[in-house]
């Protein structure tokens, strides 16, 4: 099989570096037009440029594709509207949006101010939302789109010194969960990534052994998957060095001690409550109400 973007336009945020740019330039290679945004800030937020999102341009113009960059910030209404609008003037439309700006403030909770975990809220999580939302409708309307959330197995699982960015990242997760059920009869795909690439956000993370077995390409290829027109609705896919898999929620049967149940039943029965020996995964159309076991 081989996977064609041709005749698609696509929206990558966060694209000047890293792994928005790996996958701009595959976008590309693959004959999407590609709005190519980057604030063109440091790793924590600070600063802009222009810089790195034109050069992404100029070495996809030089294979032969199209390209156009934007500068505006994800976590600004009118800097995401303006990604929207530079598609829709450009090239008529917008069929997928990969979000994968993001920037860190890495603290101890007991360290961390509030002002950096909101920052990473707005930047990861209304970053994401505000794009989102103004793709949202014009997706709905021509009945196709793929919408692509960067979350992390810092949010999946927790990482220590990451509180806000963990916090930020499973909040992704919510949003699949709810947007696969809405954008689903419209065509509207919405998928996330668990991504781990050596990259300007991991360079000081991840440590040499292991960052030089993780370049961003093997990452791309996972991502482009998830806004293909083959793509799945509502998974998580977990993408590093050439390696794949999905994760996913889970939950057990309830036992059911009683409504008459106090504090004491439920440490009594906790063994038993916790029990994930038979966890099973939630689909759409579940009843809301677990099973008892």
């Amino acid at each position: 099989m081989t996977i064609s973007f041709k005749g698609k336009v696509a929206i990558v945020t966060g694209a000047g570096n890293g792994l928005g740019k790996s996958h701009a330039l595959e976008l590309a290679r693959r004959g999407a037009k590609v709005v190519v945004n980057d604030l063109g800030g440091s790793v924590d937020g600070s600063g802009s440029s222009s810089e790195a999102a034109l050069a992404v341009v100029e070495e996809i113009k030089s294979f032969g594709g199209e390209a156009i960059a934007n500068g505006g910030s994800v976590s600004d209404r009118e800097g995401a509207k303006s990604m929207v609008d530079d598609a829709v003037n450009n090239y008529g439309t917008v069929h997928i949006l990969i979000n994968n700006a993001g920037i860190l403030r890495d603290k101890s909770f007991s360290k961390m101010t509030l002002d950096d975990f909101q920052l990473i809220m707005d930047v990861h999580l209304m970053g994401s939302v505000n794009v989102t939302k103004y793709c949202w409708d014009i997706m709905k309307t021509q009945n196709y789109g793929r919408i692509l959330l960067t979350t992390s197995g810092s949010g999946l699982f927790g990482n220590f010194g990451q509180a806000n960015y963990s916090t930020a990242k499973m909040a992704m997760i919510g949003l699949v969960n709810t947007l696969k059920l809405e954008g689903n009869k419209y065509n509207v795909f919405t998928n996330a990534l668990a991504p781990a690439a050596l990259t300007r956000m991991t360079e000081n993370l991840l440590p040499g052994d292991i960052s030089k077995a993780l370049p961003p390409e093997p990452v791309t290829a996972g991502a482009l998957y998830m806004v293909s027109e083959d793509a799945p609705n509502g998974s998580i896919i977990q993408a590093q060095g050439g390696s794949f898999g999905v994760a996913a929620m889970m939950q057990n049967p309830k036992v059911n001690i009683g409504r008459e149940a106090s504090v004491d039943d439920v440490a009594d029965n906790w063994d038993q409550i916790s029990d994930l020996t038979e966890a099973y995964t939630r689909k759409p159309g579940d009843s809301l109400v677990p099973k008892n076991k």
